[in-house]
């Protein structure tokens, strides 16, 4: 595997520009059509993920052979409970590995949180992540939030 999974800070420009890069591929794929500059910046202040440090959180970023490829995120939510948050994977470097590796990462920092449960939600249109999810163990459950963009609630025992 040619992947290197890292803890890293929020605000350093390696996470910061993989953050914009996950956010103006979803926000893309909602609206059907590319997202402005602007409508990024606001995408993006809505969602920064500065809560995704310790001691509740942790945002992890994927190298493949060197070059900043993918990220993910955990927060802790609930005493026990973590949040799956802001997976993804650039498209030049799916189907590497990455995006499974990138989520037990997830999971073990929130086990290093204290999590025994990890949940997310995601969107109808987001098959792809769906079909990670199941892949990688995570099981439809009933709705646990009303996010906005919430359409499907997974969640794994991290036993």
């Amino acid at each position: 595997m040619n992947w290197k999974i890292t803890r890293i800070d929020v605000a350093h420009p390696d996470a910061v520009a993989i953050m914009r890069a996950y956010m103006d591929e979803v926000a893309s794929r909602y609206y059907g059509r590319p997202v402005s500059e602007a409508e990024l910046d606001g995408y993006v202040a809505e969602e920064p993920g500065t809560d995704l440090v310790p001691p509740t959180g942790a945002f992890l970023v994927g190298r493949f052979d060197g070059a900043v490829a993918g990220c993910a995120g955990t927060r802790v939510v609930a005493p026990g409970i973590s949040e799956l948050t802001k997976v993804f994977v650039k498209p030049a470097h799916r189907g590497t590995g990455g995006a499974p590796a990138l989520v037990a990462a997830a999971e073990e920092a929130a086990r290093r949180l204290g999590s025994r449960l990890m949940r997310l939600d995601t969107r109808h249109d987001l098959v792809e992540a769906r079909a990670l999810y199941a892949k990688v163990g995570y099981a439809e459950v009933e709705p646990f939030n009303d996010g906005r963009f919430a359409e499907h609630w997974f969640a794994k025992d991290l036993g």
